[in-house]
């Protein structure tokens, strides 16, 4: 869980100027001065965060009196920690009134947690997260009751079974039973198994909750008189069962909705986003819909090729006086080893030649799937680049709150106890929150506050060994934190794993503390990431690498899946704040380069 408080009168100064440098822009402007239910359609570069955050500060300070508080729902951990450092900027400390978290984290700990045995969810009071590897055996079991048909369920019905769960809230339903009836039985007897075990998972935490938010009345007033404000960070892409949830808690308790999103920028369709239900919400004669035009990020060149590249037409434009940025393209023969080799000896050179003040780190490379983004690592380290990776074949996955948390122990490590950034209390803060369950007292608060600066204290050391400081840490602080949780099982198995590979023999045993938080020589790294993770992150200079015919779009794909791979595209492209590199393969262009290239030339 994640929460802030709004500390006292006198910062409303800050939040008051953040409002005055919405004031120009009509649209921010709208949005801050909205009081019943609003949505706020925000293209790409268009200020959505600092609007966000600016009327939640106003909505804390004028509208909501002390003790009730305000409940942002994000879609991941990394929009959660961008509004975390943002409400910073605007004097919100860490306390009680404040829920930032995925939709996930507050079906856990403000419905499902406090109210599973009372609301009748039939889960043991000791109930556990699944691991993973639960979630597997759960799985194959259910397989084996409902198909037994010797395919491999992870590879051929997991992700359909997924998909099917969260489409379909209401397990009486007809609709559930028949317009898939295989996975239908399937999906219930997973469920069974992991009942069955004492489990719940992240799958779970969402349904239970609306089930439970529809059947009682009494507990939906329970909710409102906690948070009588609801927002909603990135609404496209959070699904039918938020979207259920705030049917219900906003249009039928009465709390406020402020939310916020881009139907153009919905490209999680695999995990049952679905775009409509933004347009369904924003079309309601109850709430006002402001769309926010002007696009701060990108050059004018750009704003313009970006709606080229979606293939719709829209009325975004770049501010007054925006530079006017560049589009380029490159077909290149070979394989992806040899394009990545272009690359870094001919384009990124260029560049840099062309552009003499740009930082490696102010450079992204963006490609369809973590698999093409090995041979671009590889091309990189085999020319002495370094890089960092967002995808799923980084080091350690990037959304881990546990690693997180532990790149900014390390930061404080490396210098950051000398200027305060981060300051100490904001690590403790966030580590009450990644080990709530295990932190449940003062008393228990306290010693983690001690133990912690006790051990970063004494670990005060850029160029020190990462295996070292992980292990200290590990075993020091994090063991009985994990023993203490049920719902950090998998984070403990991600710490685990990266302590392998730091270890003597692993594939980063030479990595030291300086280099895992981003601190010492060779941290001005090149972005390596997939298309999906670059979502909300702006960079200089973006190559979009494998810009192929049956890359994206994949191969004979429904109208569907056209249109979620165009939207892809799109927010790749709308990444870039000064040139945006289109690299595919010379024969074999992706069919949306081959338009953008024609419409750019009319």
């Amino acid at each position: 869980m994640r929460s802030s408080t709004w500390p006292n009168v006198s910062d409303r100064r800050l939040y008051l100027k953040a409002a005055e440098e919405l004031r120009p822009n009509s649209g921010q402007w709208a949005a801050y001065e909205s009081e019943g239910h609003c949505v706020v359609i925000a293209g790409p570069g268009s200020g959505k965060t600092k609007t966000l955050t600016t009327k939640l500060a106003r909505i804390l300070s004028e509208d909501v009196q002390e003790p009730r508080g305000v409940a942002c729902i994000t879609y991941n951990n990394e929009c959660a920690r961008e509004l975390e450092q943002r409400l910073d900027a605007l004097g919100i400390e860490p306390g009680g009134r404040v829920f930032i978290g995925t939709v996930h984290s507050f079906s856990l700990t403000q419905i499902i947690l406090p109210y599973a045995k009372v609301a009748g969810m039939g889960l043991p009071g000791d109930f556990q997260v699944a691991t993973l590897q639960e979630q597997r055996g759960a799985l194959e079991r259910a397989y084996d009751r409902v198909i037994a048909r010797g395919e491999d369920p992870h590879r051929f019905w997991r992700l359909r079974m997924d998909r099917y769960r969260r489409s379909h809230l209401k397990r009486d339903t007809a609709a559930f039973r028949e317009q898939d009836a295989k996975c239908a039985e399937l999906v219930v007897a997973y469920e069974e198994e992991l009942r069955r075990a004492g489990l719940i998972d992240f799958d779970d935490m969402p349904l239970l909750s609306v089930r439970a938010l529809r059947e009682h009345q009494w507990l939906q007033d329970a909710i409102k008189a906690k948070y009588p404000v609801l927002i909603v960070d990135e609404y496209q892409d959070l699904g039918s069962a938020l979207h259920q949830m705030v049917m219900g808690l906003c249009f039928s308790t009465g709390i406020r909705l402020f939310a916020v999103g881009d139907v153009d920028q919905s490209i999680y369709g695999f995990t049952g986003a679905n775009p409509v239900l933004l347009e369904r919400l924003s079309q309601r004669e109850d709430v006002e819909t402001v769309r926010l035009r002007l696009n701060y990020r990108c050059g004018s060149k750009i704003v313009t090729a970006s709606q080229y590249a979606l293939g719709e037409e829209r009325d975004y434009e770049a501010p007054e006086g925006a530079e006017e940025g560049t589009v380029f393209f490159h077909p290149v023969n070979g394989n992806y080893d040899g394009q990545a080799g272009y690359v870094f000896d001919t384009l990124i050179p260029d560049a840099m030649a062309r552009l003499p003040d740009l930082r490696l780190g102010e450079v992204a490379i963006l490609y369809p799937a973590a698999w093409i983004g090995d041979a671009v690592a590889n091309a990189a380290q085999a020319r002495g680049y370094a890089t960092i990776r967002a995808d799923g074949n980084a080091i350690y996955p990037r959304s881990s709150r546990l690693m997180r948390w532990l790149e900014q122990c390390g930061t404080w490590c490396c210098e950051g106890w000398k200027s305060g950034n981060p300051r100490f209390s904001r690590l403790i803060d966030e580590g009450c929150r990644v080990f709530a369950e295990s932190l449940t007292s003062e008393e228990s608060r306290l010693d983690f506050q001690r133990a912690l600066m006790r051990l970063l204290w004494e670990h005060r050391e850029n160029a020190m060994s990462l295996h070292d400081w992980l292990l200290s840490v590990r075993h020091e602080i994090l063991r009985e934190l994990f023993a203490g949780s049920r719902t950090l099982a998998d984070e403990s198995d991600t710490l685990d794993a990266f302590i392998l590979k730091t270890a003597p023999g692993g594939a980063n045993e030479e990595m030291t503390l300086g280099q895992f938080c981003g601190h010492g020589e060779g941290n001005n790294r090149i972005n390596l990431t997939t298309l999906h993770s670059s979502k909300g992150r702006e960079f200089r200079l973006v190559v979009m690498f494998g810009m192929d015919d049956g890359r994206i779009p994949r191969p004979n794909p429904n109208e569907r899946e056209t249109r979620e791979a165009r939207r892809l595209f799109y927010v790749g492209f709308t990444r870039a704040e000064e040139e945006i590199h289109m690299l595919h393969s010379a024969n074999n262009p992706s069919p949306f380069v081959i338009e953008l290239a024609e419409r750019l030339e009319e």
